[in-house]
C-alpha cells in the first residue's frame, strides 16, 4: 500500500512530477535517474538514513516513478513513498561494498528490461551521492544509451516553494528561534562547547509545541576568537572564554525543511572594531533585504550588500546567500541560485534563501544572517524574528 502518512498532498506531488517531466522534455531526456536524497524525498516522500549506499528514483514520462535501492531499505520505501508497492525495486546485499559487483549493474538491467537500454538517460553527474564508479558501471552496462548530464535538473524545480512547503519552513523557523534563544541563555565563560552543543541538539530535536524537530543537514558551527576566521569549524571540549566572540550557525529542521540562522555573541566588553563591523553588517543586511524583491536579479542582493559594506571600509566578495528548503547531509542548500554579483537569475515570489553575509577576517569572524522568503510585493520577509545584532553578555 502507498504510504498513508505523507507529508504533502497528492496534488503537491503531482505538481512536482509535472515540473520535472517538463524539464526532462526540454532536455530531450527519455528517463531520469536521481540519487540525491533531497530530490528523492521531494518527488516521492522517501525518507530514511540510507544514502550511504546507492539508491535513487527513476522518473518516466508516462508512468509513476520507481524507487530503487538496497533490499532492506525497500521496507522504508513502501512506508514513505506515495507510489504503489510494485513501484519499489531493490538489489540484494551481495552488491553492497563488493569488489566484484556493483549496484548499478542491477539499475542497468532494470533500464534494459523496461526498454531504455538505448535511450537518453539523465543522471545527476555532479552530486555528492553519485560516484565516478557508478557512472563508469552504467556506461559499460548500457553501451547503446546516451548518458545525459541532468545535474540539478530537479533542484531547479524546487526553487519556488508551494504554500504547503512554506508552512513547513515557518515551523522550522520557530525551531531556529528556540535554538538561538537557548544559546543566548546558556552561553557563558567556562561552559564547555560540547555541553552547549548537546543542549542545541536537544532544542533542535524537541522542536516547538507539536512541531517536532529533525537532525539538520549540517552540524552546529561555533568557532570562537581567532578561530571564527574559519567559517566551518565545529566544536570540541574547550570552554568559552571571556573577552571572545563566537558565532553560532544553526538551522531548525522540520520534515527535512531547513531554516538556517546565525548570530554572534561576545562574552564581556566587545572591542570597537567589532561594534563597527556589527553596525556595517546590520546596515548591509537591510540594504540586501530591500533588493531581495520579485523581479530583481539575485546578483542585485549581493551588489546592495557589498556597496553598503564598502562605505564602512569592508571589502567582501564571492557568494552571500543560497536557496534553502528540503535537504539531507552534507548540505542544507539547494545548489542552484547564488547571491553573487554575476548571478542573473530573476527572483520570484515563493523563493527562499539563506542571506548569509558572514565576515571572516584574518583573526576574527562575525555572522548575522537571515533566512528569507521572496514576497509577491515589497522587500523579502525574514522567516525568523530575533534582533539583528551582536549579542553581548557581560
Amino acid at each position: 500500500m502507498p504510504a498513508t502518512q505523507l507529508p504533502f498532498s497528492t496534488a503537491e506531488y503531482d505538481r512536482r512530477l509535472a515540473k520535472v517531466r517538463a524539464a526532462m522534455a526540454a532536455k530531450e531526456i527519455d528517463v531520469l535517474f536521481i540519487e540525491d536524497p533531497s530530490n528523492m524525498a521531494w518527488l516521492t516522500g522517501y525518507d530514511g538514513w540510507s544514502f550511504y549506499v546507492h539508491q535513487g528514483v527513476i522518473v518516466f514520462h508516462d508512468e509513476d516513478p520507481i524507487w530503487w535501492g538496497r533490499a532492506q531499505d525497500a521496507n522504508g520505501a513502501v512506508r514513505t513513498v506515495w507510489m504503489a508497492d510494485e513501484r519499489v525495486a531493490s538489489y540484494t546485499d551481495n552488491y553492497i561494498q563488493s569488489p566484484k559487483l556493483h549496484p548499478m549493474e542491477t539499475l542497468a538491467a532494470l533500464m534494459r528490461e523496461r526498454g531504455y537500454g538505448g535511450k537518453r538517460i539523465g543522471l545527476e553527474l555532479e552530486n555528492y551521492y553519485f560516484s565516478a564508479k557508478a557512472y563508469l558501471v552504467l556506461k559499460d552496462e548500457l553501451p547503446d544509451a546516451s548518458l545525459i548530464d541532468a545535474t540539478a535538473l530537479v533542484n531547479w524545480q524546487r526553487t519556488v516553494k508551494s504554500d504547503e512547503e512554506i508552512v513547513f519552513m515557518r515551523r522550522a523557523a520557530r525551531i531556529s528561534e528556540k535554538i538561538v534563544d537557548g544559546i543566548m541563555e546558556r552561553v557563558e565563560p567556562g561552559l564547555k562547547k560540547n555541553d552547549l552543543v548537546a543542549e542545541i541538539y536537544g532544542d533542535a530535536i524537541r522542536g516547538v509545541d507539536d512541531d517536532w524537530g529533525e537532525y539538520p543537514a549540517i552540524v552546529p558551527l561555533l568557532p570562537s576568537g581567532s578561530d571564527a576566521a574559519a567559517p566551518h569549524l565545529t566544536w570540541d571540549g574547550r570552554r568559552f572564554d571571556e573577552g571572545s566572540a563566537t558565532f553560532f550557525e544553526i538551522a531548525g529542521c522540520y520534515r527535512r525543511y531547513h531554516v538556517p540562522f546565525c548570530r554572534t555573541v561576545f562574552l564581556g566588553t566587545p572591542p570597537q572594531y567589532l561594534l563597527e563591523a556589527e553596525k556595517a553588517l546590520a546596515e548591509g543586511l537591510e540594504e540586501g533585504l530591500e533588493a531581495a524583491r520579485a523581479g530583481n536579479r539575485a546578483g542585485q542582493v549581493a551588489d546592495a550588500l557589498y556597496k553598503s559594506l564598502e562605505k564602512a571600509g569592508i571589502k567582501r566578495e564571492g557568494r552571500c546567500g543560497y536557496p534553502i528548503g528540503i535537504s539531507y547531509p552534507p548540505d542544507w542548500g539547494e545548489r542552484t541560485i547564488s547571491f553573487r554579483t554575476e548571478d542573473d537569475t530573476i527572483l520570484e515570489p515563493g523563493m527562499t534563501f539563506h542571506f548569509m553575509p558572514g565576515l571572516w577576517m584574518s583573526d576574527w569572524g562575525l555572522e548575522i544572517t537571515e533566512s528569507i522568503l521572496i514576497r509577491d510585493t515589497g522587500a523579502a520577509e525574514c522567516l525568523c524574528n530575533r534582533p539583528r545584532k551582536l549579542f553581548v553578555k557581560n
